[in-house]
Parts: C-alpha cells; sequence; structure tokens
C-alpha cells in the first residue's frame, strides 16, 4: 500500500493546474473524506468547493514539511504553506495536522489548525475560504 501525504496532497490540489481538482482529489482522499479545518466541518464535496476557489486566488506555491508522522493509519504534521496570490500578494500559514487513512493510503479524516504568519487581514480565513 502507498499512503498519500500532505505534500503531496496539497502540491496536486493547489499547484498541479494539469490536473483537476476533482482528479487530484480522488487520488489522495476518499470519497467518504472530511475535514475540520479551524474548527469547520467539511465534507469532500465542501473540501473540493473549498480547493476550485483557491485556485482561482493562487499562483503559486510550495509547501513545506517540518515534522511528519505516519502511525499505522494515523498521521500527523506540522507544515508551512507559503502562497504567492494572483494579485501579487503572499501568504504563509503554519498548519498542524491529525489525519486518518483508509485501507487504501487515502486520506479519510483530516482535522487542521491554521496559524497565519504573513499576509493581509483578507486572507485570515483562506484556510477554510469558499
Amino acid at each position: 500500500m502507498i499512503r498519500t501525504g500532505i505534500k503531496a496532497a496539497l502540491n496536486d490540489l493547489i499547484f498541479s493546474r494539469d490536473l483537476t481538482v476533482e482528479d487530484a482529489a480522488e487520488r489522495h482522499f476518499t470519497p467518504e473524506y472530511c475535514q475540520r479545518t479551524d474548527g469547520e466541518w467539511l465534507d469532500r464535496a465542501g473540501f473540493v468547493e473549498h480547493i476550485t476557489h483557491l485556485r482561482t486566488l493562487v499562483a503559486d506555491g510550495e509547501i513545506e514539511v517540518h515534522d511528519e508522522l505516519y502511525d499505522g493509519s494515523k498521521y500527523a504534521d506540522r507544515h508551512t504553506v507559503h502562497v504567492t496570490k494572483k494579485d501579487g500578494s503572499t501568504v504563509r500559514l503554519e498548519v498542524y495536522v491529525f489525519a486518518d487513512f483508509a485501507p487504501d493510503g487515502r486520506f479519510s479524516r483530516i482535522e487542521e489548525v491554521s496559524l497565519m504568519l504573513q499576509g493581509a487581514d483578507s486572507d485570515r480565513g483562506i484556510a477554510s475560504a469558499r
């Protein structure tokens, strides 16, 4: 079994324009996937809506993983998302993730908390914007 990780998933979802959002989601997330970001729950459809919206805002970026732990079906990481928006402004978020894997190695659930390190006040909700 090959398990995904947050860097691969976010690169495919946000920065790989040769993949559709739905194809990237299918690659890394189960159909029953749910996510809680900063206290707000989304099902997979809501998550796809969020990522589709992000793609309208984001021009480029990178994911920097600082800590990553795989333990059976459990996953945890701390990463920084560096984003350059289409308007030229930049956003930097530190994110703490706790997740579950499905038997096929895709994420079935993620709970995360984000901390904005750099960006405008209007970008504070970017981690869950739709």
